[in-house]
């Protein structure tokens, strides 16, 4: 579902105009950037939580060029889902969308197992 799907959903329900929704949407989207770029993370109750993410130093190999480099601590976002979230999914009959046909990738687990 892209997001103008989600701001048509949302007018059709609500009864409010799409021009509101995308303006109140794009707010939304705003508001988390900006609170997480300065470092705050964002509680929504029964829904779940965009949280910075403190990834350590480390030392990164390139094997093509045989050089090692080193990436610097840094933070990313992310995002996790409330329990109450995770358990409607589960409860869910199908999930419908983009490549939901297609089989799932396999893993270094998947591989392992089949070796």
């Amino acid at each position: 579902m892209t997001k103008a799907e989600v701001i048509s959903e949302i007018s059709q329900k609500t009864g409010i105009e799409k021009a509101d929704v995308l303006t109140t949407v794009e707010a939304f989207f705003k508001v988390v950037k900006d609170s997480m770029t300065e470092g705050h993370n964002i509680y929504v109750r029964g829904f779940g939580s965009f949280v910075n993410k403190k990834r350590a130093r480390k030392v990164a190999r390139n094997i093509s060029k045989n050089t090692s480099l080193i990436i610097d601590e840094h933070y990313i976002p992310s995002f996790k889902p409330s329990k109450t979230f995770v358990a409607k999914i589960k409860g869910s009959k199908k999930i419908t969308g983009e490549g939901s046909d297609k089989a799932p990738k396999a893993g270094k687990a998947a591989k392992k197992a089949k070796a």
